[in-house]
């Protein structure tokens, strides 16, 4: 998995952008959509000491998950539909040598979209995505000497759930996910929370590294 998240930032890095800093404008059109749980699990995610620093499974959740709120509780559609991310690996950067050899942060997740009012998953399987650190001055001199542990974690996170959120809208404009159909329903709590933790957690413990 290390391995993986090495590769795919040397292949991604001139490519990759910076997110903008957009939660203060109104949000993009996702129709009826509305969260109602958002499940982050982490109990296999892989760094190596070697090249990253580390944190707490805690510490990873709870980042994530901070940062999925901040994005999509601005959402107040008619529907409610849930999320559940595997955090399945991740980098925070050492210090390393200035621009010549800074080394990026990344991370690795799988996102399941759930239907609540109908009480199924929108994609199977989940949908893997790779998370990069923003590409700036700080990042080019190497967050490793600029930012704490912390730091580079927030600004991952907050890459994250951007990334789910486009992930959303271009699903919704390909297959109309998050259309108003008129359909209304509620499932019990077991599918809507716990099922969907066990089943976060599950797909992750399938996971190969």
């Amino acid at each position: 998995m290390i391995n993986r998240i090495c590769m795919v930032i040397a292949l991604v890095l001139l490519a990759a952008c910076t997110y903008p800093e957009d939660l203060n404008d109104p949000p993009v059109d996702l129709g009826n959509f509305r969260l109602e749980h958002n499940i982050v699990v982490a109990p296999l995610a892989e760094t190596s000491t070697a090249i990253s620093r580390s944190v707490t499974e805690e510490q990873l959740t709870t980042a994530l998950r901070d940062a999925i709120a901040a994005r999509f509780d601005r959402y107040e559609g008619s529907k409610r539909y849930h999320l559940g991310v595997s955090i399945e690996g991740y980098i925070l950067a050492r210090a390393g040598v200035p621009v010549v050899a800074a080394p990026k942060s990344a991370m690795i997740i799988r996102v399941t979209v759930w239907d609540d009012a109908q009480a199924k998953k929108l994609n199977v399987p989940p949908e893997q995505m790779t998370i990069l650190e923003n590409i700036d001055g700080e990042s080019l001199i190497g967050t490793g000497w600029t930012q704490s542990a912390e730091k580079q974690l927030e600004g991952l996170a907050r890459n994250a759930a951007k990334s789910i959120e486009n992930f959303l809208v271009r699903e919704n404009e390909d297959k109309g996910w998050f259309k108003d159909d008129g359909a209304q329903g509620d499932v019990v709590e077991d599918q809507a929370d716990g099922g969907l933790l066990r089943d976060v957690q599950s797909g992750a413990s399938q996971t190969e590294g």
